[in-house]
């Protein structure tokens, strides 16, 4: 069995808890965690980190044998990047987390082959990875991404065609390491993908993570972000947009355990269809030695039609007073006439006005990827889908 500190090995301090304590969690970071499946109950659908999910939906991932071999994958040639199949005992995984659920832990049990990336350097360009044919059966996977001292890199990671997939992605990044990673998530209509995304964050290192959710059945995408080191910084940015087919999440977590850290958070989505599903949960904890923390984190949801649902809940926990500044914010709600009013005033007819706002408020997101090339088709793919939807009105 292995067992770890709730954040991994990023905390040293013991932890007690077992998943089947009857002593209430009381905080976010006193979650068990573990990398063997059979340390968790089975999932009923009413525990908290549940109840909000398509359960039924995901069964498949939770409780059936999955494929954890190696699958097919591009990437794109670099003097800065190396990638290799390791098996999981002769593999680094674990460094910067452990699954905190039952279907994280089936995928890192059923894992067979580990892929391994390491970034050392700064390469000019962006670097790629595109997954283009994981198939319809349960397949798992597991990445771990290392960035050596002093690199700063760009990757790009495209995920489309059929999926029923669990995974778990870690990120070690070492001290005034920098990586702006990129993950687009545009799988065929009916695709299911649960991703457990563990980074651990070193001194003065910068981590910034975006996550993109267009494609796909049911897409869900909960990044965990510790910051141990002094000065470290972590920004994590998400734009979705659910419709009438879809169930897009995203539970994210920061835990500031280093002095000095910094973190924003901002998740905005958009929702069309009467069916449509999104859900954030945003939780942010300051440790008692996370002294001049400075920490904002954000949810923003656009409603464009009746019969959707937007579930948004921010938490802020705070172990020490001495710090610079913590917030959250979380608002859903519709089109905000002014606007439409405002563009109609100057000639522009409704429909052409909806999709400006719409594509304002979640181009802010998908702005901030360092790539014109992938910005212009993500907006080209936003647009695409925000016309069919708007039309449909």
């Amino acid at each position: 069995m292995t067992k770890s500190a709730p954040s991994g090995p990023a905390t040293l301090e013991p932890h007690y808890s077992s998943a089947d304590s009857l002593v209430p969690v009381q905080t976010r970071s006193e979650r068990f965690s573990s990398g063997n499946v059979d340390d968790f109950a089975a999932v009923v659908g009413r525990e908290p980190e549940w109840r909000l999910s398509p359960v039924t939906k995901l069964r498949p991932l939770m409780d059936e044998p999955l494929d954890g071999s190696r699958y097919d994958l591009e990437v794109s040639p670099s003097a800065e990047m190396t990638h290799s199949w390791v098996t999981p005992d002769k593999s680094p995984r674990g460094v910067a987390g452990l699954p905190e659920d039952r279907l994280a832990a089936n995928a890192w049990s059923s894992t067979q082959e580990v892929l391994v990336i390491e970034i050392n350097g700064t390469p000019a360009e962006p670097l790629r990875i595109d997954r283009l044919a994981m198939g319809a059966a349960g397949k798992a996977a597991h990445t771990v991404i290392r960035v050596h001292p002093g690199s700063d890199a760009t990757l790009i990671v495209t995920s489309s065609g059929d999926a029923l997939l669990g995974e778990n992605v870690e990120f070690d990044i070492h001290d005034t390491g920098k990586l702006h990673v990129v993950f687009v998530a545009d799988w065929n209509a009916g695709s299911i993908q649960y991703a457990s995304h563990f980074a651990r964050v070193g001194t003065r290192a910068v981590f910034t993570h975006i996550n993109v959710s267009l494609g796909g059945d049911v897409v869900i995408v909960n990044p965990s972000t510790q910051l141990v080191g002094e000065g470290s910084e972590g920004h994590l940015w998400g734009a979705y947009f659910a419709d009438a087919t879809q169930h897009l999440e995203s539970r994210v977590y920061v835990h500031h355990q280093g002095p000095q850290s910094v973190s924003r958070v901002t998740y905005k989505g958009a929702l069309h269809g009467a069916g449509a599903r999104t859900v954030w949960v945003g939780d942010v904890l300051i440790g008692a030695h996370a002294v001049g923390t400075d920490s904002y984190e954000q949810n923003r949801n656009l409603v464009l039609s009746e019969g959707t649902r937007a579930d948004s809940i921010p938490n802020l926990e705070i172990k020490t007073g001495d710090i610079a500044g913590a917030g959250h914010a979380s608002a859903t709600g519709r089109f905000d006439d002014e606007q439409l009013f405002y563009l109609q005033s100057r000639g522009i007819e409704e429909l052409d006005a909806r999709r400006l706002v719409v594509m304002g408020f979640l181009i802010d997101v998908i702005s901030r990827i360092n790539d014109p090339e992938l910005v212009a088709s993500l907006t080209e793919r936003v647009r695409n889908k925000l016309s069919l939807t708007v039309e449909a009105s």
